[in-house]
């Protein structure tokens, strides 16, 4: 074993430029953070200094801190699930559904079957607080469900906890999980979002926030970790995503910044194994929305936090930063972007960390790490830990 405990940070969208088959996701041109950097004042030292601006053109840099390359994707779909099982060893087959123009009337009626309740909103948005600050006095005076999507593969179901009890929207999110599973509604994620307040000051419960996602059927290593007795810990929509599988100790979190300070607290303590952190703000709130400047400064927030995170690793401790997918807040429409997404290798125990060839398939990240914990090869990608230095 090299490193004893690995960090792995997901940068949920920050792609860096267009997949060798971008057209067959009508993503042609797409470069997520290099459009970014064009057309706004980005400044980050810190995220620069480890490499990630070089991985947009992958060129050369002497004086770089850690390694860094970028990953090429062969899942068959662009969303956050695909990218994270290709990233922990799995090639999915399955392509998610999307319903950016509004959910189906048929879809909706049979909600409406199942649970009783009357449907209000059917709006793509990436700020959930805002819609239900929209509808939330609608949903009290009748009982009603809001019903939205990210522009994700996903289908969120909101309701205040004194009209409908969050137990029972959990029982209205699993009946709707069942039947979002036939191929014409197949959506990665159901989403329960109970939220409580008053009119004009509506939040959401971040802590009672439920998802309902696509079972993984295939053995992934976050299942060799757990089963060789390793801790796998994760920070954010990761457990959402995985479903809780294999996954020893959850952390939810509401924001790119409690998501960090989870992981800083993470790091004080003693374990072997895997932390994985999801900063999904980048995704939900930013590239859906087409907001360069919010994607900008979420950046930039990142960045001030790099040198804490730095200097909190032990010698024989990995972090390694990555994306799931693009998400271009310069492209038309409001959806994910087919793109390569970048990866960084750091250790403070690295001699003269450089430039790596670009990786065929995201899992080489998982099969780095599970080459590190000496575990059986996953079933994608090829493994880079010789060259970590």
């Amino acid at each position: 074993m090299k490193f004893k405990r690995i960090f792995l940070m997901i940068l949920d969208s920050l792609g860096v430029g267009e997949a060798e088959d971008s057209q067959k996701f009508e993503s042609k041109g797409s470069n997520t953070l290099g459009h970014v950097m064009e057309q706004t004042d980005l400044f980050i030292p810190n995220l620069a200094k480890i490499g990630l601006l070089n991985t947009i053109n992958m060129d050369e840099n002497h004086d770089v801190d850690a390694y860094y390359t970028i990953a090429r994707p062969t899942n068959i779909g662009r969303d956050s699930l695909n990218g994270h099982y290709e990233i922990m060893g799995v090639s999915s087959n399955t392509v998610f559904k999307t319903f950016n123009e509004g959910f189906p009337n048929e879809l909706l009626n049979e909600i409406e079957k199942l649970t009783g309740r009357k449907v209000i909103g059917n709006k793509t948005t990436g700020n959930s607080v805002e819609i239900i600050n929209e509808l939330g006095e609608l949903e009290k005076n009748y009982g009603s469900l809001i019903v939205y999507t990210s522009a994700d593969s996903d289908i969120q179901i909101a309701a205040h906890e004194e009209v409908i009890p969050i137990s029972t929207l959990y029982n209205y999110c699993e009946k709707i999980r069942e039947l979002t599973m036939r191929d014409e509604y197949k959506v990665a994620r159901v989403i329960a979002r109970p939220f409580t307040g008053k009119p004009g000051h509506y939040k959401l419960i971040a802590s009672a926030r439920k998802d309902y996602s696509i079972k993984v059927t295939e053995r992934t290593l976050l299942n060799e970790l757990s089963e060789n007795k390793y801790n796998v810990i994760g920070i954010g929509k990761v457990s959402d995503i995985f479903d809780e599988n294999a996954i020893n100790k959850t952390i939810k979190v509401s924001d790119n910044q409690e998501a960090i300070n989870k992981l800083l607290n993470i790091m004080d303590k003693k374990f072997t194994g895997l932390c994985m952190v999801n900063l999904d703000d980048f995704d939900s709130i930013y590239g859906h929305n087409r907001d360069k400047d919010g994607y900008q400064r979420a950046l930039e927030e990142l960045d001030v936090e790099i040198p804490i995170i730095l200097n909190k690793l032990e010698l024989d401790d990995l972090l390694i930063i990555t994306a799931d997918h693009g998400n271009d807040p310069t492209y038309p429409g409001n959806y994910h972007t087919r793109e390569n997404v970048p990866v960084i290798f750091y250790s403070n125990s690295f001699v003269k960390p450089k430039k790596l060839s670009p990786l065929s398939s995201m899992g080489s990240i998982g099969a780095t790490i599970a080459d590190n914990f000496e575990l059986e090869k996953t079933e994608l990608g090829i493994s880079v830990l010789e060259e970590l230095e």
